[in-house]
């Protein structure tokens, strides 16, 4: 009996060492507290904030003071995309690939110009994007009290993408959690916490602030490489809700992630992603899911630091839930 404690215990040491103990989200009191939910969405909503009329949210963070600090992060001149290449494939995650038509082509020897069509249903677990405003409803509600009513089969009269319409310039972060954790990946489940947000700071060196826009690394496209795709839209690591008060209390623009930014499954009753709903419904905070964070990773570790200017300018497409996304680190 005392051998095989004596086991346990060495093989619980290797593995906090290592940084690939990873609890999942029920073990981590994430068990379905749904008051404790709807209290922070009370409790951190932003609404009047910015004026009865605002339509910005977060965005009011990014002041021309910030933009020009943001652009003092560019030194080596090296600019990496943070979105994943259009999917055309049917896979679990990904139930409305990219559709991509030639409409006119070089085949043809009297033919002068190419062209073609894409579209795509972008909202979900396998393209990057950003959400709008208008992208969840809670009680009835939008961000700054709006009603839901006002998103309509013809679009959304308020908080639609088109108040993005200028871009998004500002720092950005990226929380590489399985580089700080000496691993590949998050276990899928992982719920980061406020720990964790602390001591990637220390281990970075450097502090999440106003107008930041923090990114998530989870590994998911790492694990998706050795291990093929999976449920990832019911099984993937996230934040856990708790992290937004802290998050809200340090003013940040947006969050986004590789995924969907909340841990799923939340575990929460009623709401399947707390975390949209305490960003958009509460905070006007828009998020940038499904990203692919490879290359800068590789980047961040080769110039050893995670903060960068971050580029994004959504389509202006007025009405529209949100818009899919080509983020851009500069370093």
């Amino acid at each position: 009996m005392k051998s095989k404690l004596n086991n346990l215990l060495g093989k619980l040491a290797i593995a906090l060492v290592c940084g690939t103990f990873f609890e999942p989200a029920a073990a981590l009191g994430q068990s379905g507290d749904t008051a404790e939910v709807e209290s922070l969405i009370e409790k951190l909503s932003n609404w009047g904030r910015w004026g009865a009329d605002d339509q910005l949210g977060t965005l009011n963070l990014i002041t021309p003071e910030v933009r020009v600090e943001a652009a003092r992060q560019v030194k080596e001149g090296i600019s990496v995309s943070m979105a994943h290449n259009a999917d055309k494939k049917l896979s679990i995650y990904n139930a409305s690939p990219y559709s991509h038509n030639m409409t006119s082509t070089g085949e043809s020897p009297d033919a002068q110009w190419a062209g073609d069509q894409i579209c795509i249903a972008y909202h979900g677990y396998a393209h990057t994007h950003i959400d709008a405003l208008c992208h969840l409803f809670h009680k009835g509600k939008i961000y700054n009290g709006l009603p839901q009513t006002v998103v309509t089969r013809n679009g959304a009269k308020k908080m639609s993408i088109i108040g993005l319409k200028q871009g998004i310039f500002t720092r950005g972060i990226l929380l590489d959690l399985p580089a700080m954790k000496g691993v590949d990946w998050l276990k899928p489940g992982y719920a980061v916490t406020v720990k964790d947000l602390e001591a990637f700071e220390k281990w970075a060196d450097v502090r999440i602030g106003k107008g930041d826009v923090l990114l998530l690394r989870t590994g998911r496209w790492a694990r998706e490489k050795v291990k093929g795709p999976w449920d990832i839209g019911n099984n993937s690591a996230g934040y856990h809700y708790s992290c937004m008060e802290w998050l809200a209390k340090r003013d940040i623009g947006f969050i986004g992630s590789d995924v969907a930014s909340d841990v799923l499954p939340s575990g929460v009753k009623g709401f399947t992603h707390p975390v949209h709903a305490i960003a958009l419904h509460a905070l006007g905070m828009n998020i940038f899911d499904c990203c692919d964070f490879l290359e800068i990773s590789e980047m961040c570790k080769k110039l050893k630091r995670y903060s960068f200017l971050l580029t994004a300018n959504p389509l202006p497409v007025d009405g529209a839930t949100g818009s899919p996304l080509n983020p851009v680190a500069t370093f």
